[in-house]
């Protein structure tokens, strides 16, 4: 394992985020959130923003059958 491995954070239309190697080019569907670091924090940025898991379409769909 590379400690010094650069990673950034993505993030898809679902708001859904994950962690990418940073000399890679980003997937289809996903973009970048302008975080880039070790593994550790972007991982530690990833806990302190994506506090409800539920994709966002299933959180819509649920906000509006409260409603």
């Amino acid at each position: 394992m590379d400690d010094n491995a650069r990673y950034q954070v993505l993030r898809n239309d679902e708001d859904q985020y994950s962690l990418w190697p940073a000399d890679l080019e980003v997937p289809e569907g996903w973009h970048t959130v302008g975080k880039e670091g070790t593994k550790d924090e972007c991982s530690a940025y990833v806990d302190e923003v994506w506090t409800d898991m539920r994709p966002r379409s299933l959180r819509e769909r649920m906000d509006n059958t409260a409603s």
